[in-house]
């Protein structure tokens, strides 16, 4: 599937439908018992299809008054792979459906922590496709 086609299939709008921007807060309610104890957002983005992987990141954005560099995002990936709340099992279930059989997503795999700033995170998200679906 062309780049153009999958940025007009997974525009923002989109992803917001199926990963809400509340997701932060449930995520540190969960984690701390308290959302205002999280230090960052969480979004997620498409950013590019690589041969037959669609890449995804998540951006994690600092909150006010927070300190994003300390609160220890190299360790997420694994913890974003296995928990409830983020579900990344249901979100590439989720994006599946969406490709509507112009390819099957297979599997998927964390990339590790991106620090583009001080008050920007990221954290990518390959998903491996079969594109004979």
């Amino acid at each position: 599937m062309p780049t153009d086609s999958l940025n007009q299939l997974f525009t923002p709008e989109m992803i917001n439908g199926f990963f809400s921007e509340n997701l932060a807060d449930q995520f540190f309610e969960a984690l701390y018992g308290d959302s205002s104890e999280g230090a960052y957002d969480i979004g997620l983005l498409f950013k590019e299809q690589k041969e037959n992987m669609l890449i995804f990141e998540f951006h994690l954005t600092q909150r006010a008054g927070k300190c994003l560099r300390c609160s220890l995002t190299y360790g997420l990936p694994r913890v974003f792979s296995k928990h409830p709340i983020i579900n990344v099992k249901g979100l590439v279930q989720k994006i599946d459906e969406q490709l509507n059989r112009h390819g099957k997503c297979i599997d998927w795999k964390f990339g590790k922590t991106i620090e583009i700033s001080n008050e920007l995170h990221v954290i990518p998200l390959a998903i491996i496709l079969d594109n004979k679906a």
